[in-house]
């Protein structure tokens, strides 16, 4: 009986410790919550300088002592449990959108930035091909210019040798003694002369007449040979008057050879007149220009 008697009395102390405990804590929630206003103020001032060192804002509070069994009560409820965990599931919860919040500035930033490097070497590859094009240019300029200064040149040696005519060909029409009229030996030579004198320009021709005896008739028989030989290549070679130079110079002396050697003149000794075609340089600047107007740019 006696042991009987001692185990209840166990079981009735096991069963009223929770009670005990329970009591004890309701009474430090009341005496907590009753304390003064000055402890409110800064345990507020205390959370806020908490919060100012925490990422979201929002500090997680130090769970609540359940009695004397310190910060887990052996025997809470599960919804105790969930209540103490709840603020650190939040914070959980929180950090993951911040993460993700911060994973889409970075890829936005990253996206604005390779979009930035795309334009910024479009832009370079743009300037680069307006830098090649303007260096073309400025090559087909400078050649331009090269080409006109040269023309320029040719020009003005053209101009100072404007007067200045130089012998290319020379051709002689012998006579029979007393005769003026051109045999066809004689017209076969003036053509090979004048036909190549088609459409060119520079130049002009030189008619002198020799011819034998003494005076005025030998210049006037000279005249004559000198005249039908101009009158052969206007008619039939179209050659302007103003380009043919006639003189008859009758029984002059003519000089054969070089006349550095001191060998003196001769007198002819038939009739005969000499033609010799003279150029300057006009013809060669319009063959210049001719070619640096096909020349390809």
């Amino acid at each position: 009986m006696k042991n009987r008697a001692l185990v209840a009395l166990l079981l009735a102390v096991l069963l009223a410790v929770p009670a005990v405990a329970q009591m004890s804590s309701t009474s430090q929630d009341q005496s907590t919550a009753s304390q003064p206003a000055q402890n409110s103020a800064s345990s507020t001032a205390s959370q806020t300088a908490t919060s100012t060192d925490s990422a979201t804002g929002k500090p997680l509070q130090p769970p609540a002592r359940e009695g004397f069994w310190g910060h887990l009560n052996p025997f809470a409820r599960k919804k105790y449990v969930q209540r103490q965990t709840q603020p650190i599931r939040d914070r959980l919860n929180e950090l993951d959108e911040l993460t993700a919040a911060n994973s889409k500035m970075i890829k936005d930033v990253d996206s604005r930035a390779q979009q930035g490097i795309q334009l910024a070497s479009a832009k370079a590859n743009e300037a680069d091909q307006h830098a090649i094009d303007a260096g073309n240019k400025a090559q087909m300029a400078q050649q331009t210019a090269t080409q006109a200064n040269n023309r320029l040149t040719n020009v003005e040696q053209v101009v100072g040798n404007i007067d200045q005519y130089k012998a290319t060909n020379q051709t002689e029409i012998r006579f029979r003694p007393g005769q003026t009229v051109l045999s066809k030996n004689a017209k076969s030579a003036l053509d090979d002369l004048a036909t190549p004198l088609k459409n060119q320009r520079g130049y002009i021709i030189e008619v002198q007449g020799f011819s034998s005896g003494r005076g005025q008739a030998a210049i006037a028989t000279s005249q004559k040979m000198a005249d039908s030989v101009v009158r052969y290549l206007v008619l039939n070679h179209d050659i302007p008057v103003y380009r043919i130079y006639v003189v008859g110079m009758g029984n002059a002396p003519v000089q054969t050879g070089n006349a550095e050697e001191g060998k003196p003149a001769k007198r002819t000794a038939g009739g005969h007149v000499e033609i010799s075609l003279l150029k300057n340089d006009l013809e060669q600047l319009a063959t210049t220009s001719n070619t640096g107007t096909q020349s390809p740019q």
